[in-house]
């Protein structure tokens, strides 16, 4: 497959002659095209799927093409947009681009200037928003600097959408490494306090005798070493977001101080008499139960009220359907990048055993292990002894020793056989950092049965090197 494969583009014009040449002309340089006759009609598409370009007419009878634009930016504002229009003038050209157009062409075009267009349009694309201080991200696979694509995901992204333009504070819970922080950074590049700052604390990480100090500032003389005035980190984050990691670690103290900071706006720097007031939106996250944390009296329930108007759940690697792929890849492309290093893709083996695996580390143990894969790999791809999974737990290797029960309608015995083998054969492997000599041994067959078994079992193949 090509790399114009995998862009998509949507052509919108009222006139079915234009629609079909650019559709022709569009599909040979081998791009997937969507046709709509109307502007109605793009919205409806627009609204259900995401495209890496839009060509539009400008001039349509019921929604006309700065509509479309308009649309395909609320929806997904990495979209690409070019218009073309046979009535061109210079402030509908100025319109266009202040309504975040990427180009511009009159008709009649030269099909060579199009193709140029469409080229460098979509390579644009590819330049990460971020990098550029635009705007954030929102496309198939990725939602600002959130990867996923499954169910789980799209929930938090429909979440992240509608309450980054409200005040209410926010709790994000999720077990460690599932990227609370990242979906925090979300919502305040989603919110109108983008332009300020973003400020992380990390409760578990500051020593109990100076968090206050850190949080609130200090006056000179509060203490001793305090020579000059300090702003605290609320200071600093006025106007803009406060993130307060491991808001469960917080002592009595400190939460009773968090409380009034929250109901009263206002803060008191060590060693100061005089309140300052502060406009700050407060995102926490925490991977402890703090419901669990209140019942225990470790947690204060006005607190947890306070912090929790609106929660969001991020859920754990193991249960995000289909996103293991799509993460590898990224990493794989990331690390290969910084380490100089020509590897493509992740081995089908090496794949298989990345989704037998129960990352108790989630995300962040994913990047780990495909940064050192990356590291020690000698090839242009990574095979199974680069990959080091600490405490091996298969997810499917469970379910398949629960489908040994019998049940009323019985079960297939070969394929719960076929099961248990597969999971033997991939857990040996594992133990063998990917040797099949040593695999074998472990399980007690010949390396002849052990080459069998992997090619019956789909896991070999002679074509590929494991």
């Amino acid at each position: 497959m090509s790399g114009k494969e995998s862009h998509s583009i949507l052509v919108v014009d009222d006139k079915k002659s234009m629609r079909e040449f650019l559709e022709i002309m569009l599909t040979k340089e081998g791009y997937k095209v969507t046709l709509a006759e109307s502007g109605e009609e793009a919205f409806g598409i627009l609204e259900k799927e995401i495209f890496d370009l839009i060509i539009t007419d400008i001039r349509m009878k019921d929604i006309d093409g700065i509509g479309v634009l308009k649309k395909a930016k609320t929806e997904a504002p990495n979209t690409v947009v070019v218009l073309i229009s046979a009535f061109a003038t210079a402030q509908t050209a100025v319109d266009a681009m202040k309504e975040g157009a990427y180009d511009y062409i009159p008709k009649p075009f030269k099909v060579k200037d199009l193709k140029g267009v469409v080229k460098d349009a979509l390579r644009s694309r590819r330049i990460s928003p971020e990098k550029e201080g635009g705007e954030p991200t929102k496309d198939r696979y990725h939602f600002d600097c959130l990867i996923g694509d499954g169910p789980q995901m799209k929930k938090v992204y429909d979440l992240i959408r509608r309450v980054s333009q409200v005040k209410s504070n926010i709790l994000i819970t999720g077990e460690s490494g599932t990227g609370k922080e990242l979906v925090a950074w979300a919502i305040h590049k989603w919110s109108d306090r983008k332009d300020r700052p973003f400020v992380v604390i990390n409760c578990a990480g500051i020593p109990e005798n100076l968090i206050e100090s850190e949080l609130f500032g200090y006056k000179k003389g509060a203490f001793t070493g305090a020579t000059t005035d300090k702003e605290g980190l609320f200071g600093v984050a006025d106007g803009g977001t406060v993130f307060l990691d491991e808001v469960g670690e917080l002592s009595p103290t400190m939460q009773v101080k968090l409380l009034r900071v929250i109901q009263e706006r206002t803060f008191t720097a060590v060693g100061d008499t005089e309140e300052k007031t502060v406009d700050v939106r407060l995102i926490s996250a925490t991977n402890k139960d703090l419901e669990k944390e209140v019942i225990e009296k470790n947690f204060r329930e006005d607190l947890y009220f306070r912090i929790n108007v609106i929660h969001i759940p991020v859920p754990p690697l193991r249960e995000r359907e289909g996103d293991l792929p799509l993460l590898t890849q990224h990493f794989l492309e990331k690390y290969s990048q910084e380490l100089g290093k020509d590897i493509k893709k992740v081995s089908a083996f090496a794949m298989d055993l990345l989704g037998r695996y129960y990352f108790p580390g989630n995300v962040r143990e994913l990047e780990n292990i495909i940064e050192r894969s990356v590291a020690l790999e000698t090839s242009n791809i990574v095979l199974p002894e680069s990959l080091t999974l600490s405490n091996f737990r298969g997810k499917r290797i469970e379910e398949g020793r629960r489908k040994t029960d019998l049940g009323p309608d019985g079960i297939d015995l070969d394929a719960v056989m076929a099961e248990i083998e597969k999971s033997r054969i991939v857990e040996a492997l594992e133990m063998a950092n990917g040797s099949k000599q040593k695999a074998a041994a472990l399980l007690n067959i010949s390396m002849r049965s052990m080459r069998y078994r992997l090619d019956k079992l789909g896991l070999y193949s002679k074509k590929q090197t494991l």
